[in-house]
C-alpha cells in the first residue's frame, strides 16, 4: 500500500509514523510545501490526557515530547491590578518546532519518505497511491480543490489576534486583561521550553482599528504589545517570526466539512476542523486524527471503510471539542461584556467559559481555590464569609429574598377543571415547596377561559380560581421557607389543543374556542386558524391581565411573571415570524414588543411595588428569519427600560420550524449574554438538570436563578437531596422529615466511603 500524506504538520507526521511503524512494508511519503525547520508557530499545548494517548500510540516519541515538556499546573489571571490563582490543571507546552523535529525523525528512522520545499498543485501526480491524507492545514488546496464534495464552512471569528515569543519565563498559564482607551487586549502567555514562552495578543476587531494597528508592520505591531504588556513581560522583548507578512494580525477561522472524504482521499487535523486557540486543541484534534484513522485502518480491510468509520468516530467527540471552543471564542470575543464583574468572578467565569470545566470539576484541581470563590459569594450574598456552594447563597430582589438560587419552573400540568388548580396542585406545588427549592412557580395561568393552552390548563379569571389559588400560596408561606411565583399568560395562537399526554398541539375532537394571534396565521397546519387581533380584543386582553395580576397580589403571591414566549399570544407578537402586523404592533422590534410592554406596564402598576416582577422571553427562534440572541439583548433592554427586575431565558418554541441545537446548559448563554451586557438580573433554564450546573451557572454571574423543570418532575425534593450531595449540611429540612435527612446524609457518606476504600475480597463485595 502507498500512503501519501500532504502536509508536513502534525497530523501528516504522525499518521506517516503509525502507519509505517505497524506496517514497515507499506510506502509512506509525507510531502510538504516548507523546508522542515520552517514554522510559523510557537509553542504548542496538551493537557495531560493528551499526552496518555500518545504514549499508548507511540512510546518512543511519547517519551522524546515528554522530555521536552514544558510543565505547570496553575492558571494566573490578571485583571484589574488583582492576580487571580487556580492550580491543578496539568498543562503542558512544547515548542511547535521541537515537536515537529521529534516527529519528522521519528518518520524519518521508520523510513517514511519525507519530501520538502514540494508544493502539490495537483494531487493527480499521486493517482498510483491507494490513501491520500489532506493534512495540509487550515488553508488546505484539498478542501479547496474539492470543495463541492467536502462542503466545507469558514466562520469568520470578529477578533485580531497576533502569534508572539518572548523570553520572559511564565511559570503559569497566564492570562492578562489591559483596558485601553480603544477597548480590552488580552494576552495569552506560556512557556513552552526553558527559553521562550508563547505570548498571544488579541482584540475584538473594532478596537483593532480603532488602535491603528491595521497600519503597523510586524516591528511595529510588536512594540505596540510590549509597550501595552510591558508589566508582564519583565522586562524582555517580544519576537515575532511573521515579519515576511505585511501584517501579522490574523483573524481566526473555524472550520467545518459536510464530509470529510472523498474518494481514497481524507481530510485531516485543520485541513478537517479547527477549534479556537483560546483552549489549545488544534494539535490534539491532529494527533488524535492519526490515532483513530490508525486504528480504524487496523480494524478495516478496505480504505473505504476504514475511512468511512474513522469519520463517524471522530465526528462526535471533535464536536464537542468545537462546542466547547465556540463557548471560549464567543468568551475572549466579548470579554467588555465580563468587565463589570468582580476580578474573583470574572476569572472564574473565565475558568468555566467553556462549559466543560465545572465547579466540581475545579474542586477536583483546586478545592483551595473553590473554597475561596465560595467564601467570596457566601460575602456577597449577604452571608458570612463561609465555604457553602453557590447554589445555596439567598438572592434578593426588591423586599423578596429567595433562600437559595434554584427555581422550580413553571410546568403545565394539564390538571384543572375549568381552570380551578385542585388538591392535585396543592399536593404538587407543595411538595416542591417542601422540596427545599428557594422559589416555586405556579405553571402559565391563563387570564381568560379562552387564553388555555387546553381544557386542563390552570386559569385566574374567576372568583373560585382565586380562592383556590389562595389556599395553595398560604399552604406555602405556612408549611414551608420557599417563596410562590404566578406565571401569567395567553396561548394565543397555540390554544384549544389537547392535553400534553393526549395528542400534544392537536385541537380537541369537539367544544373547541376560537383563538386570536397577532395575525391570522396558524402555529402549525394542525391547529385552529386565529383571527387577527383588532384594538378591541387587545384592550380586553389587557384587561384579563391586570384582573388576574390583581387577584394574585391579593392571594399574596410573591412575585409575578409574565410569559412572553414558546409562540403563545405575546410572544407571537414579539417573533418576525409570527407576526405580520402593518399597523404600529408589527414590523420592527421595537414595534413588535409594543403590545407586549403594554401589557406589562398595565399589570406592573397594579403589582405592589415592593414585590418583583419578571419577563419570560425566547431568546433564539432557532429558524430562518427568527429573533436571534442580538435581538434578544434588545428585547431585553426594553423591557429593563419598562421595569422589568428579571428576565427568564428560555428560546424556541415559537415556531414549528425551529432546529435547536441542543445540550447541556444549552440556553444558558442567552441568559449570560442579557445580565452581562444590559445589567439586568436573569434566570437560566435548559437542560440544567445537575447541582453542578447550577453552581457553575451562579458563581460565574452566567445568571441570578436556575430554573430546573424535569428533574423536578422526577424528584419534588431535588434541592434537599443536592445539599446532602454536596455535604452541605446545613440545609433547612422540614422538621417530620430530620431522621430522613440524617438517614440520606449518612447513607451518602458509606457510599462515598466505599467508592474510596473498595473491598478487598470477594466475600465483601456480595
Amino acid at each position: 500500500m502507498w500512503i501519501v500524506c500532504i502536509g508536513g504538520g502534525p497530523a501528516g507526521l504522525y499518521f506517516a509514523l503509525l502507519m509505517k511503524k505497524e506496517h514497515p512494508e507499506y510506502r509512506v511519503t509525507v510531502v510538504e510545501r516548507n523546508r522542515p525547520n520552517d514554522t510559523f508557530g510557537w509553542g504548542v499545548v496538551f493537557s495531560d490526557q493528551t499526552l496518555g494517548n500518545l504514549k499508548i500510540a507511540d512510546p518512543k516519541s511519547h517519551d522524546e515530547i515528554l522530555a521536552s515538556f514544558n510543565h505547570w499546573d496553575n492558571i494566573d489571571i490578571h485583571f484589574k491590578g488583582r492576580t487571580i490563582t487556580s492550580g491543578g490543571h496539568g498543562f503542558i507546552g512544547i515548542g511547535r518546532m521541537r515537536m515537529l523535529n521529534i516527529l519528522q525523525e521519528r518518520c524519518a528512522e521508520l523510513g517514511v519518505e519525507l519530501c520538502y520545499e514540494t508544493d502539490v498543485t495537483d494531487e493527480r501526480v499521486y493517482a498510483d497511491a491507494d490513501l491520500i491524507i489532506a493534512s495540509d492545514g487550515a488553508n488546505s488546496a484539498i478542501r479547496r480543490k474539492y470543495a463541492e464534495h467536502y462542503q466545507p464552512t469558514l466562520d469568520t471569528r470578529r477578533c485580531k489576534f497576533v502569534w508572539l515569543g518572548t523570553h520572559q519565563k511564565f511559570d503559569a498559564f497566564t492570562f492578562a486583561f489591559e483596558e485601553t482607551e480603544w477597548g480590552w487586549f488580552q494576552a495569552h502567555a506560556y512557556q513552552f521550553d526553558g527559553e521562550t514562552s508563547t505570548f498571544i495578543v488579541e482584540t475584538p476587531e473594532e478596537n483593532w482599528l480603532a488602535a491603528g494597528l491595521d497600519k503597523l508592520n510586524a516591528d511595529e505591531t510588536v512594540a505596540f504589545c510590549e509597550k501595552l504588556f510591558a508589566k508582564y513581560l519583565g522586562g524582555h522583548s517580544l519576537m515575532t517570526n511573521a515579519k515576511h507578512l505585511k501584517s501579522p494580525w490574523i483573524n481566526f477561522n473555524r472550520i467545518t466539512n459536510e464530509h470529510w472524504t472523498y474518494k481514497n482521499m481524507v481530510l485531516m487535523g485543520d485541513a478537517a476542523h479547527t477549534a479556537h486557540f483560546s483552549i489549545g486543541s488544534g494539535t490534539k484534534l491532529a494527533l488524535e486524527d492519526a490515532i483513530s484513522l490508525a486504528r480504524t485502518m487496523r480494524q478495516h480491510e478496505d480504505v473505504a471503510g476504514a475511512l468511512a468509520a474513522y469519520e463517524a468516530e471522530r465526528r462526535v467527540e471533535v464536536l464537542k471539542i468545537q462546542n466547547a471552543a465556540r463557548n471560549s471564542t464567543d468568551w475572549f470575543e466579548n470579554v467588555d461584556r465580563y468587565t463589570g464583574l468582580e476580578a474573583e468572578q470574572f476569572a472564574y467565569s473565565l475558568l468555566t467559559r467553556s462549559q466543560r470545566i465545572s465547579h466540581e470539576n475545579l474542586r477536583l484541581r483546586d478545592k483551595d481555590y473553590v473554597a475561596g470563590m465560595e467564601r467570596w459569594m457566601a460575602e456577597k450574598s449577604g452571608l458570612t464569609a463561609k465555604a457553602i456552594p453557590p447554589m445555596f447563597t439567598p438572592f434578593k430582589l426588591r423586599s423578596v429574598t429567595v433562600a437559595n438560587r434554584v427555581v422550580v419552573s413553571p410546568m403545565a400540568m394539564y390538571s384543572c377543571v375549568d381552570g380551578k388548580p385542585d388538591d392535585f396542585y396543592l399536593v404538587h406545588l407543595g411538595a416542591r415547596a417542601h422540596g427545599g427549592a428557594g422559589l416555586v412557580f405556579t405553571e402559565m395561568t391563563c387570564v381568560s377561559e379562552d387564553a388555555r393552552i387546553s381544557p386542563g390548563c390552570a386559569g385566574m379569571y374567576t372568583l373560585e380560581h382565586k380562592a383556590a389559588w389562595k389556599r395553595i400560596v398560604d399552604y406555602v408561606h405556612t408549611r414551608t421557607n420557599a417563596k410562590i411565583a404566578m406565571q401569567l399568560g395567553h396561548a394565543g395562537p397555540k390554544g384549544s389543543t389537547q392535553v400534553g399526554w393526549e395528542d400534544d398541539g392537536e385541537p380537541l375532537p369537539d367544544g373547541n374556542w376560537p383563538l386570536i394571534a397577532p395575525s391570522a396565521q396558524p402555529y402549525t397546519e394542525r391547529h385552529q386558524l386565529p383571527r387577527e387581533m383588532t384594538r378591541a380584543d387587545m384592550e380586553r386582553v389587557k384587561a384579563d391581565f391586570v384582573r388576574a395580576a390583581e387577584w394574585a397580589a391579593e392571594c399574596d403571591f410573591d412575585w409575578l411573571e409574565l410569559h412572553c414566549a414558546h409562540g403563545y399570544l405575546l410572544s407571537a407578537f414579539i417573533s418576525p415570524l409570527t407576526n405580520q402586523r402593518t399597523d404600529d404592533y408589527g414590523g420592527s422590534l421595537e414595534n413588535r414588543c409594543r403590545y407586549p410592554l403594554e401589557v406589562f406596564s398595565a399589570i406592573r402598576a397594579v403589582w405592589p411595588d415592593d414585590k418583583p416582577m419578571s419577563v419570560r422571553i425566547s431568546a433564539h427562534d432557532w429558524a430562518a428569519g427568527g429573533n436571534t440572541a442580538d435581538d434578544a439583548v434588545a428585547i431585553g433592554r426594553l423591557f429593563k427600560a419598562a421595569g422589568v427586575d428579571l428576565m427568564d431565558v428560555s428560546s424556541g418554541q415559537t415556531t414549528a420550524k425551529a432546529r435547536p441545537i441542543y445540550g447541556r446548559m444549552y440556553q444558558t448563554p442567552f441568559a449570560d449574554r442579557i445580565r452581562n451586557e444590559i445589567g439586568i438580573a436573569t434566570m437560566a433554564v435548559g437542560a440544567i438538570f445537575e447541582p453542578d450546573h447550577v453552581n457553575s451557572i451562579i458563581a460565574a454571574g452566567r445568571a441570578d436563578l436556575c430554573a430546573l423543570a424535569r428533574p423536578h418532575l422526577a424528584d419534588p425534593y431535588w434541592t434537599l437531596h443536592a445539599a446532602a450531595q454536596l455535604g452541605y449540611t446545613e440545609m433547612t429540612w422540614p422538621n417530620p422529615y430530620l431522621p430522613g435527612k440524617l438517614q440520606y446524609e449518612r447513607n451518602l457518606a458509606k457510599a462515598a466511603a466505599m467508592q474510596a476504600a473498595p473491598p478487598s475480597s470477594p466475600e465483601e463485595q456480595q
